[in-house]
């Protein structure tokens, strides 16, 4: 174990220690263990204010980081980092990810196909129903629904995903040893069995309401695009939203009626730029997720290529000849056609029509290093 890890679980235990100032602590000391053991000086040193300094040595002479190590242990939580390989690479990308990930469960591959499906705690008829509909056939799709385990319209989703045999992850706004609300404990476990459960608040956290909004940004972060279903005015799912376009993901949005205050927010999302949702294709295509399987199946068999990374440098959201993606590459015509044909079949470009290619809004980032 990366001795490093223990320390930086502990650090989270402490109020107002997070990633800003957990990045001074490591850049002044060359770790976290020198930053746990130093006095009090040396930490103002480090940059840390006042407040943060006096946290710091209040917190820790109650905190042992082998203990909260063997706690997780015993209760099969795992530890990530933006460092590790297991960390979900598209969250790694958000501006304040999560310096620690707590997890319950397993990730897997391919998590990275999924999408975050969100709305009112009060769910009407019609919202769990239109819910339980797009939601059963994007799992069948093979997309990983990700919500925050909330009654209403996270449950829905989270039950949906697992009676159609896909999968699902919930992101918790508490410590991974609470289930919040309290029924849904069984649903946890299922979850655990066919997916994972997620948190940056570490074990002991209750559910206070400053800690959803920060929860909403991991969900949106950790997937390609986020479907309000049902929201009323004040509905937490439009943090969710917020967050969807700061971090450049797209967001759907189911329409309803008028008169009914449980669309009021999902109408006015659409009248402000949502993709308005009638199906579960109409979220595929938008994301060119319409043939996942097959994507899954390309990628595990062809990894990514020093050639697919040069060319995606010359692509983006604009349409790109291939003749102008030739020049700007200097590879051979023959070459760029090949390698875009592949690329198609992974679902990392798209044909825009008259031989143009566009970037697909979503890429994993070893696609983005540059060759040179």
């Amino acid at each position: 174990m990366n001795e490093d890890i223990k320390y930086r679980v502990s650090f989270s235990r402490i109020p107002g220690i997070g990633r800003v100032r957990l990045g001074q602590l490591e850049s002044h000391f060359g770790g976290l263990e020198a930053a746990w053991r130093a006095p009090a000086g040396e930490l103002a040193q480090a940059g840390l204010d006042a407040a943060a300094q006096r946290a710091i040595t209040r917190f820790r002479d109650e905190i042992s980081p082998d203990a909260e190590m063997e706690k997780l242990a015993r209760l099969g939580i795992q530890v990530l980092t933006p460092d590790d390989a297991a960390y979900p690479a598209r969250l790694k990308e958000i501006y304040d990810c999560p310096p620690v990930l707590y997890l319950k469960g397993e990730l897997k591959p391919e998590d990275d196909w999924c999408l975050a499906v969100v709305g009112t705690r009060r769910a009407s008829a019609y919202g769990r129903q239109v819910t339980e509909e797009l939601v059963t056939d994007l799992a069948r799709s093979r997309i990983t629904i990700v919500s925050g385990l909330a009654r209403g319209i996270d449950t829905v989703a989270h039950k949906s995903a697992l009676a159609a045999g896909g999968r699902t992850v919930a992101v918790l706004g508490c410590g991974l040893d609470i289930c919040y609300p309290a029924e849904n404990e069984k649903l946890a476990r299922e979850i655990i069995e066919r997916g994972a459960i997620l948190s940056e608040q570490p074990l002991g956290t209750r559910p206070r309401p400053e800690n959803f909004p920060r929860r909403n940004r991991i969900m949106s972060g950790l997937s390609r695009g986020v479907l309000v279903t049902e929201a009323p005015e004040g509905s937490g799912a439009l943090f969710t939203a917020n967050f969807a376009v700061e971090q450049n993901r797209e967001v759907f949005a189911v329409p309803g009626s008028i008169l009914s205050p449980g669309s009021r927010m999902t109408n006015k999302l659409i009248q402000e730029g949502a993709k308005l949702v009638r199906g579960y294709t109409d979220i595929l295509e938008e994301l060119n997720l319409t043939a996942v399987e097959h994507q899954m199946e390309v990628r595990e068999i062809l990894p990514p290529s020093a050639t697919e990374a040069l060319l995606i440098e010359q692509l983006g959201a604009e349409p790109v000849h291939i003749d102008e993606v030739c020049r700007a590459s200097r590879l051979p015509a023959a070459t760029v056609s090949g390698t875009l044909a592949m690329m198609e079949l992974k679902g990392m470009v798209r044909q825009v029509g008259a031989m143009s290619y566009v970037l697909v809004r979503e890429m994993r980032p070893e696609y983005r290093v540059r060759v040179d």
